[in-house]
């Protein structure tokens, strides 16, 4: 009799035992699941066009904040990422003109480009915004699952040559405003073999180019932000999109 209790009592403390344990594993399970929904959080059970409005809107949000960034006094000038240098094909003619007693004449014109660019910066703000407006976005999940950069890279490829175009005379009138047309103009006139590069460089463009490629980088690096960090992800669509990743 005492034997069979005694098995009883084994039998019941085993069949609590794995009730408990069985309770455990369902918890465990519940909440991993809470951790990572496969609802609406998914990216793949999100549609291209939800998908395609949220790179747009990413771009929308890091293009905003990048020519905040780079628009403001020394945005170009103190960072050392898209500071503007003098172009390799005058850096001869600044040599020669530093030989002249003219390098602060070189020094300021350099110094000139970047403040021009910091002054045309903010109005590229509505032709960025425009551009991402109108873009139309092939295979957006392709682009939400390659690289860190992927979205600005596909608006570079797609929408500078644009920008570019609008973009330019900006920068021709904050280089004019600014005296660095002058400037250059003086270099070239005055520096030995300066003449000779006169009609092989345009300022203007190069200008143009230059703070296009900064404010593409800053907006990249804000890329990186809302890919990788929850804070950055500052919309309910870009915490559903991004953070599903």
């Amino acid at each position: 009799m005492k034997k069979l209790m005694r098995f009883l009592l084994t039998l019941a403390l085993a069949l609590c035992v794995c009730v408990c344990a069985a309770a455990q594993i369902n918890a465990n399970a519940n909440r991993k699941e809470a951790d990572n929904p496969s609802g609406p959080g998914d990216a793949s059970s999100l549609s291209d066009d939800e998908i395609a409005a949220a790179l747009k809107q990413a771009l929308e949000v890091g293009s905003t904040k990048a020519i905040a960034m780079a628009g403001r006094s020394d945005g170009f000038l103190n960072n050392e990422a898209i500071r503007i240098l003098l172009p390799t094909k005058l850096q001869s003619v600044g040599k020669a003109m530093r030989l002249l007693g003219e390098g602060d004449t070189v020094d300021d014109m350099e110094i000139g480009m970047n403040r021009a660019a910091e002054r045309a910066t903010p109005q590229a703000k509505q032709i960025f915004l425009d551009a991402i407006s109108k873009m139309t976005i092939a295979n957006p999940r392709h682009i939400l699952t390659g690289g860190v950069t992927a979205g600005t890279e596909y608006f570079e490829q797609n929408c500078s040559a644009d920008i570019t175009t609008a973009f330019t005379p900006i920068v021709h009138n904050a280089l004019q405003r600014g005296g660095v047309t002058k400037k250059y103009d003086h270099v070239i006139k005055t520096a030995p073999g300066g003449s000779a590069i006169a009609n092989e460089f345009d300022l203007d463009k190069y200008v143009a180019s230059k703070t296009l490629d900064g404010l593409f980088y800053l907006l990249g690096q804000e890329e990186i932000k809302i890919r990788t960090t929850p804070s950055a992800q500052t919309t309910p669509l870009l915490k559903e999109v991004f953070g599903s990743k």
